[in-house]
């Protein structure tokens, strides 16, 4: 025995903590009906659902049952207090109830006051407490209840709700009306003010319920209580109190009411009593006053009330006012946003008020772009363009454009960039305003101050219509001076000369401008020069200025342009060209030096250039082509020429080279096209083999 005994004599049986043994399965074949884990749930949670004990009910016989009953009950809830805590309003609410069901209200009174004592702030408390007064009939009890309900806490409205029903269903009217002013007296909301009104209305006390709304809107001065007190004076009939009680809300309110909701129901108002033309300039005046960013739906109601009422003209104005929202809308979001500014004045412009359109033009060009950067001014530009030309073709005004104008000017920061359009334009308005003096001086202050290129070539061309030569030399020498490397000015300025058959001025101008050392197009300059010569019928002339260009570059474009020079005849033949015996013999001899040409072009590229092959082909190909339309050669000679060309043409072969990358790695190879000239053949070691492949592959083909 003392082996089986633990500590204190206890059993070991007692203390062992013993696990249930693992059952053998003898089957592990899953079954036919598989049980899920919601149906597992399911039969727990009806298990739990079960009917639970209830204790058996107790039949009292006599008084003296009645009385243990009633004191064992009321010792349980006292326990119960005192255990949970005298803070549990559900146990007192559960005592007071059981002490009321036993019909022993001073007790369950004596309850609710405890209760009361305790938390007297609970409002649920002291409606329980006054609905058991109530549905026992205790009335007087019951308004001491509400009495001091809505004395303890006079901001409950529910308190005062239930107090006024209760008088007003025992048809206590004065009782009511006087509980009414009390809670007045502690201004409450919109529904407490409301509930007073309807209270007069059910006893059709219109004077009285008046009176409350004069009350209701000096208590509480805001758009809901002017608007519900016109409501009540539409429905009563009494339109011109209605419509007084609108202008008294909109003088009452001030700046601070002018709200969108005021005026639509004003307006709604008079669109209701059939005063169109009342509403009409009620909605015209909130559009104007309101901000608007506040009046969204106020416009979209106008919009609705033009197309209902209104005529072709005011539907329009009211889409004008819609779109123009829209557009503040996006001003004032983001002030640098041109593109709305110009919709914006596009708009105005559309509706033909003059002043809007200005008003919309000064407000858009203060907004100048943020940093003196041309990217940031080019959409700026053109708000002062459109507002000089507004200015100009649509008002009238040329002094206003005039005005436009300078400003823009004065606005432009010249020293960081310029804007040639302004200027040009601005001199082109004084031209169309016959002020010749002041387009001149415009176009002076640009050269002077900001140089441009497209300013130069405009008042040249301005002067050039008007015959001032002098004066278009004078600019094409300050257009030079300031950038002397412009090839197409050269070209212009010779050509004015060439124009006004200054042959020698021409040339000069050519010869200077070849001297540049820097060009931005030398090949239109020479272009120019050569075929001004050529157009003078100056052979030798042409032909010293190709073998100038020619020290100069080595270019095929122009050993063929040679070529073709010496094989054409001149237009107009100078005095300085040779004397030729017949047209044969001219013919003869130009294509002799045409050939001579395409045999020095052909040497230079493979000496000097031998890595140019294809322009060597080029060169080639219209070497081959020129001998072809030869005139002046016979049959033979033309079939001797093209062969002795063609002996000269390389043959084409397909080779591969390797891809390199940028990281100097091979990636692969790739084919390419090679020409091989017969003078390369012994550095071709390859094109015999490929020559012979070739014939034997012609051979097998004939056999």
């Amino acid at each position: 025995m003392a082996s089986e005994t633990g500590i204190a004599g206890t059993l070991k049986k007692d203390t062992e903590v013993r696990l249930p043994r693992t059952t053998r399965v003898k089957d592990k074949q899953p079954a036919d009906k598989q049980i899920t884990a919601e149906q597992i749930l399911r039969e727990a949670k009806e298990l739990q659902l079960e009917d639970e004990f209830k204790p058996p009910v107790q039949i009292i016989t006599d008084t003296a049952e009645l009385d243990e009953y009633r004191l064992r009950k009321r010792k349980e809830f006292e326990d119960l207090l005192r255990r949970v805590g005298r803070f549990n309003m559900n146990v007192w609410v559960k005592y007071a109830q059981w002490e009321e069901s036993q019909k022993d209200f001073r007790r369950a009174r004596s309850v609710w006051e405890r209760t009361l004592q305790i938390s007297y702030t609970n409002v649920s408390i002291w409606l329980k407490y006054a609905e058991m007064e109530m549905r026992n009939r205790f009335i007087n009890h019951a308004r001491n209840v509400w009495d001091r309900a809505v004395t303890y806490l006079p901001r409950v409205d529910q308190l005062w709700y239930k107090y006024v029903h209760m008088e007003e269903m025992l048809g206590n009217v004065a009782g009511s009306r006087a509980i009414f002013d009390r809670w007045m007296r502690f201004e409450p909301d919109h529904q407490g003010w409301a509930a007073y009104i309807n209270f007069e209305l059910r006893y059709n006390e219109v004077a009285r319920a008046r009176a409350i709304y004069e009350r209701y809107v000096q208590v509480l001065p805001s758009v809901k209580a002017w608007v519900r007190y016109a409501k009540f004076e539409m429905k009563n009939g009494e339109i011109a109190l209605a419509r007084q009680t609108y202008e008294r809300a909109v003088e009452a309110l001030g700046e601070d009411g002018e709200t969108e909701e005021l005026f639509m129901k004003f307006a709604e108002f008079e669109e209701k009593v059939k005063e169109t033309e009342r509403s009409r300039a009620i909605y015209k005046y909130a559009l104007d006053h309101l901000p608007k960013s506040q009046a969204s739906r106020l416009y979209e109601r106008y919009l609705a009330f033009e197309k209902q009422h209104g005529e072709r003209e005011g539907i329009e104005q009211a889409i004008l006012s819609k779109r123009r929202f829209y557009y503040e809308e996006q001003v004032q979001a983001n002030p640098l946003n041109y593109d709305a500014w110009f919709d914006y004045a596009r708009l105005e412009g559309s509706a033909e008020d003059v002043e809007r359109v200005r008003d919309v033009y000064e407000r858009a060009i203060a907004n100048k772009p943020p940093a003196n950067e041309k990217w940031f001014w080019k959409r700026y530009i053109y708000l002062w363009i459109n507002y000089a030309l507004f200015e100009e073709l649509d008002v009238g005004d040329m002094g206003r454009a005039r005005d436009v104008y300078y400003m823009c000017l004065k606005v432009i920061p010249h020293e960081q960039f310029t804007f040639a359009k302004i200027w040009i334009l601005a001199a082109q308005f004084e031209i169309r305003q016959k002020q010749l003096d002041a387009a001149r001086k415009i176009l002076g202050m640009a050269i002077g101050m900001a140089p441009k290129e497209k300013v130069f070539k405009t008042y040249i061309e301005i002067e050039l219509m008007l015959g001032n030569i002098d004066r278009c030399r004078t600019l094409y020498k300050k257009y030079l001076e300031w950038n002397p490397e412009n090839c197409s000015a050269w070209c212009r300025y010779a050509e004015l000369e060439c124009g006004l058959e200054e042959d020698e001025r021409a040339r000069a101008i050519y010869e200077l401008a070849i001297s540049q050392a820097v060009l931005d197009m030398p090949e239109l300059l020479w272009k120019a020069y050569i075929d001004f010569e050529i157009e003078k019928g100056s052979r030798a002339r042409t032909r010293v200025l190709y073998e100038r260009l020619l020290d100069r570059t080595k270019h095929v474009r122009v050993w063929m342009s040679y070529a073709q020079f010496e094989a054409s005849p001149l237009p107009n033949a100078g005095d300085d060209e040779e004397l030729e015996q017949g047209d044969e013999e001219s013919a003869k001899s130009r294509e002799e030096c045409a050939e001579k040409v395409y045999e020095r072009a052909f040497q230079c590229l493979r000496e000097l250039q031998p890595d140019a092959k294809e322009e060597a082909v080029l060169l080639l190909e219209a070497w081959r082509a020129f001998e072809q339309e030869s005139t002046s050669k016979s049959a033979e000679e033309k079939a001797k020429s093209v062969e002795t060309v063609e002996k000269k043409m390389p043959k084409k072969v397909k080779r591969k080279r390797s891809i390199v990358t940028e990281d100097q790695l091979e990636a692969g190879f790739e084919e390419y096209y090679d020409y091989i000239f017969p003078e390369e053949g012994g550095h071709a070691p390859n094109l015999r083999l490929l020559e012979m492949a070739r014939r034997w592959k012609q051979q097998k083909q004939t056999k």
